[in-house]
């Protein structure tokens, strides 16, 4: 008889602990679902549409690269509808450390994070003057992330074709345009240095974003960074927090409030050739809008 007892007692926490596994599966799952989302999509190099008849002479395009006019297909949808482009400090004040109310302006937009990733010359030819006709058209300034090597920046006084130099970087951050931020000083794989070389990628970066930006307003830059080839470990975590506010990663993933681990491991979504204009609207049409709850 106690046998029997047992065995039904043996049973009934059985099931409620099942119960209570896939109850707590169940709501995990719908939160994760429903949790408001914000891209944050990672670019690099800016070309021009290659003609049709491209011969064998004409560099090939990588398949990091995105052409302006799909880029300005894809910037000028999220415009026209209203889409609220964050600076690396906004979403840090607004969305990570919450240390700032929401602007009443922007209420019921859908935020957006555009960001760039290297030193290219194009985002200077390609890039800037996308910003600057779309402020001509719609009287909307568009803020763009760069994350920068300032070790590979080329001198102001030469005309390099392949990197940035200070004077554009000025150029873009004083109309408005750039959001300037650090992507370590030589673009090394952090996670294989030493503590020595690892501060000097972390630190020198940091002090030449600033040198670069003397006399304009400049207490935004070279406080955020992005980890080079998207790789980071607890060492890298501990060493960059020294210098930079927050850290992001390149791991496909939808940066969703209320879900993330570490302010040093903010998700981004890569952008690569393949994804057109189309694709990438559907990824933005999935942010979240703003509502004083957030």
């Amino acid at each position: 008889m106690k046998f029997i007892k047992f065995k039904k007692s043996k049973s009934f926490i059985l099931g409620f602990c099942l119960t209570f596994i896939v109850v707590l599966a169940t709501n995990w799952l719908i939160l994760n679902l429903t949790a408001p989302r914000i891209p944050i999509l990672g670019f690099h190099s800016i070309i021009d549409n290659p003609p049709p008849n491209n011969n064998a002479g004409t560099k090939q395009p990588l398949d990091s690269d995105y052409t302006k006019q799909d880029l300005q297909q894809f910037l000028d949808y999220l415009v026209r509808q209203d889409f609220w482009f964050l600076s690396t400090q906004d979403l840090y004040d607004y969305f990570i450390a919450k240390s700032k109310p929401l602007p009443p302006e922007r209420i019921g937009q859908r935020p957006i994070m555009i960001s760039f990733d290297d030193s290219y010359k194009t985002y200077y030819t390609n890039l800037l003057p996308i910003l600057e006709l779309l402020e001509q058209t719609y009287n909307k300034k568009v803020k763009v992330v760069l994350f920068l090597n300032p070790g590979l920046l080329a001198k102001d006084q030469t005309k390099s074709t392949t990197h940035l130099n200070c004077g554009d970087l000025r150029e873009g951050f004083r109309k408005g345009f750039f959001d300037l931020q650090s992507h370590g000083q030589t673009h090394k794989d952090l996670t294989k240095l030493n503590p020595q070389d690892l501060d000097f990628e972390l630190s020198e970066s940091k002090k030449q974003l600033i040198e670069c930006t003397e006399g304009l307003d400049n207490k935004t830059v070279g406080i955020h960074l992005a980890y080079p080839y998207g790789h980071v470990n607890k060492q890298v975590e501990a060493a960059v927090a020294k210098y930079y506010l927050s850290g992001y990663l390149y791991n496909s993933r939808m940066f969703k409030l209320g879900w993330l681990r570490s302010q040093y491991q903010i998700p981004r979504l890569t952008v690569n050739r393949e994804r057109t204009p189309e694709k990438l609207i559907k990824m933005a049409e999935r942010a979240l809008k703003v509502t004083v709850k957030n």
